[in-house]
């Protein structure tokens, strides 16, 4: 079971932060650029402490290149994924 959500990142951010739901897409923000890589590793790392599971369980599927992205989150459904999610900014420490 892996639940799939949309995720619209911000790179470049003052600081990485889930900002919350925006119709059916998760907007969230990291400080890394968009430079090899490293925003989608950050999304990746900033979605998994913020649901509490492994980087392993969480994958970008589509959308390696943009900001709008096809996440994958193993092991969670996108009920959970929204309960697990506070209504205010989580930061990333």
């Amino acid at each position: 079971m892996a639940a799939r959500l949309r995720v619209h990142v911000q790179p470049g951010a003052k600081r990485g932060e889930v900002v919350g739901w925006q119709g059916d897409a998760l907007r969230v923000r990291v400080q890394a650029p968009p430079v090899e890589g490293r925003a989608n590793q950050a999304v990746v790392e900033l979605l998994a402490e913020a649901l509490d599971v492994a980087k392993s369980q969480v994958a970008i599927l589509q959308g390696h290149s943009g900001r709008d992205k096809l996440v994958a989150v193993e092991g969670l459904t996108i009920e959970e994924i929204r309960r697990r999610l506070p209504p205010r900014p989580v930061a990333a420490t």
